[in-house]
């Protein structure tokens, strides 16, 4: 179940570039990610009260609030810095530098949660960065 949903993810980012590209046209990339994120926090909470889920806000730990907020920081950042790259770039070049996240989130979940980096691994993070190296030239 996680590789649809992993998938859905992945069309709906793609959906997200191209919409934000469209949209972000005169608008300031600041304000444009702030629009952007009034509507995710808004959805977001709309599903946890779909979910019933706002029962267990007690139950998280100091520990979770902690990562979850540097979590929300990085995010932001993130947003700011995509949002900006986008407005002043081309989304075809923008989009596959920002996908090296996937290789930088390799390397780091490798550094810091010590989950196993294979062969395979490495291998996939040459080829995504060949990727974006032939996409964006």
């Amino acid at each position: 179940m996680w590789m649809i949903f992993a998938l859905l993810s992945a069309i709906f980012a793609a959906l997200t570039s191209i919409l934000a590209k469209i949209g972000i046209d005169g608008v300031n990339s600041n304000l444009a990610t702030a629009v952007r994120t009034v509507v995710v926090v808004v959805m977001a909470w709309v599903m946890v009260f779909l979910t019933h889920a706002q029962n267990g806000i007690p139950e998280i730990s100091r520990k979770s609030w902690i990562f979850l907020i540097l979590s929300g920081l990085a995010t932001g950042a993130s947003w700011l810095c995509y949002y900006r790259a986008l407005q002043i770039g081309e989304a075809s070049k923008v989009v596959p530098i920002d996908k090296l996240s996937v290789v930088f989130t390799l390397i780091l979940a490798f550094l810091l949660l010590h989950e196993e980096f294979t062969v395979k691994s490495l291998i996939g993070c040459i080829l995504i960065g060949a990727g974006t190296l032939i996409m964006v030239v």
